[in-house]
């Protein structure tokens, strides 16, 4: 008995089956081989047609299904892009393309909002600014769309869509709205401020389910199209930040899941209703969130992580060398690389700066003796401390930090930015092997009943590494207290 999880991402969808009973990937899949089109017709737009992402998920299905001749499948679990908006009509039909996660046209409308209704009402009810969310791109196609926006029967977000794909049922989470900006923490039901604000009606927004439960079930048309089926029931979807703490069994208060690729998240899970006063962060209903047992995902992108990192290897470090051979020259480096520092904002502006563009700094550069390899260190310091920068403010809203866990991939791959990262907060680094469609299948199998819950879920989840702190953090602790102080002289 296998579980099907789909990752519906801008670059591509991967499909992945799940053997039940043993928890491994027993096949996986992703289309398209290149990257998605993103399509971007003004500067700051970004827009993908809903269509490509069916076509693709067909695609994957088939290829999983062939390689391992038509499994017995349980049930079907979904991740998805967060934070895009799906326009459909009272027959189902699509009304114009996604306006997806990073597209900026709606920041104006989010701001305007935000001013207007207060900052205390926003972030007490909503727990973020409406910035650039859902809600606030859906009022951009009222503005600017009226004849189409008159046409809308329901408002969906990316995994919505496909779910309503699958089995002709349109239904959202109260994760996904509050991914939105569409659900009130205060009053435990759809903001009805913010909406009213501006001009939509409750009944835009679909039927909510629990995140884990039997939303719908796999119709006879999407049965034929993906070749699996009829009745397969769909017991589970969130959006990609979420789905990817759960891959990596983040539930409990204290628990952090890591990403580290071009830009790095960091996403903390907090046992009560917070937010930060700042905005330095944003805060979402977790998977498992209930009223009577809150757990939200605190989340912060640090946007300048592994493209620093790639910077540095491709102008600094000596032609030829590759990762590995660059991390074993910098590991001859002591820790603090003796007195220079990347301070590595350099990929636009962060949001845990201010939404600042401060552009990244070298500080502390010693023409006599420091050469590559304190630079090929450093950086991969500077960006464990940008890290710490943001769990500390994690911690300021009264989360307590005891593990990260990650994929071992990407930057976690580095010895130095996984022991820096560890001994400078004090916590345990589990890496496991897993991903977002691998974790979107368990979520299916809770959903399902198949595990009663995530502990059993997740039993046999292989952890590749763990990385406990340094019995010395007093060297990592020094070398943050410098990088901060450089970062507070620089914004």
């Amino acid at each position: 008995m296998y579980l099907l999880g789909y990752d519906v991402g801008s670059s591509s969808v991967k499909a992945s089956l799940v053997d039940a009973e043993s928890g491994k990937i027993a096949a996986s899949a992703y289309y398209p081989k290149h990257e998605n089109t993103i399509i971007s017709l003004k500067a700051g737009w970004a827009e993908q047609d809903p269509e490509s992402w069916w076509e693709n998920l067909k695609l994957a299905t088939a290829d999983v299904i062939a390689q391992l001749d038509r499994p017995s499948i349980a049930a079907i679990g979904i991740s998805y892009q967060m934070h895009g908006l799906v326009c459909l009509d009272k027959n189902g039909n699509l009304l114009r393309h996604s306006i997806i996660w990073c597209d900026s046209r709606a920041v104006p409308y989010g701001e305007a909002a935000f001013k207007a209704l207060g900052e205390d009402k926003c972030l007490g009810h909503l727990l973020n600014s409406p910035g650039n969310f859902t809600a606030s791109k859906l009022a951009w196609v009222k503005e600017n769309e009226p004849a189409l926006f008159d046409k809308i029967d329901k408002i969906m977000l990316p995994g919505d869509y496909i779910a309503f794909r699958l089995t002709g049922d349109k239904r959202t989470t109260v994760s996904g709205l509050s991914e939105g900006m569409f659900w009130d923490f205060k009053e435990e039901r759809p903001a009805s401020f913010l909406m009213d604000w501006f001009g939509f009606d409750e009944s835009i927004l679909p039927e909510r389910v629990p995140t884990f439960s039997e939303q719908g079930r796999l119709s006879g048309a999407a049965a034929e199209e993906l070749g699996l089926t009829e009745g397969i029931p769909v017991t589970y979807r969130a959006g990609d930040q979420p789905n990817n703490a759960l891959s990596l069994n983040v539930f409990e208060p204290g628990d952090i899941a890591a990403t580290a690729g071009t830009s790095g998240v960091v996403y903390g899970v907090s046992g009560k209703v917070a937010y930060d006063p700042l905005s330095r962060v944003n805060t979402f209903a977790h998977v498992n969130h209930t009223s009577k047992d809150p757990r939200l995902g605190i989340l912060l992108c640090v946007n300048g992580t592994g493209i620093a990192n790639a910077w540095i290897r491709r102008n600094v470090v000596p032609r030829g060398i590759m990762y590995d051979e660059m991390n074993a020259a910098a590991e001859e480096v002591p820790v603090g690389s003796e007195g220079v520092g990347v301070l590595s904002f350099g990929n636009g502006a962060e949001r845990m700066l201010g939404n600042r563009e401060t552009g990244c700094g070298i500080y502390g550069l010693n023409f006599n003796i420091h050469t590559w390899k304190h630079l090929a260190r450093a950086v991969q310091e500077g960006i464990a401390f940008s890290f710490k920068y943001g769990i500390d403010i994690m911690e300021e809203m009264g989360m307590s930090v005891g593990v990260i866990r990650a994929g071992a991939a990407n930057m976690f791959q580095s010895k130095i930015f996984r022991d820096t990262l560890s001994s400078v907060t004090g916590a345990v680094i589990e890496l496991l092997d897993t991903d977002g469609a691998a974790g979107a299948a368990r979520g299916a199998g809770i959903g399902a009943g198949i595990y009663k819950d995530h502990d059993e879920a997740f039993a046999t989840l292989r952890r590749v590494d763990l990385v406990e702190p340094s019995a010395d953090r007093s060297r990592y602790l020094e070398a943050y207290s410098i990088w901060k102080n450089h970062l507070n002289n620089n914004i």
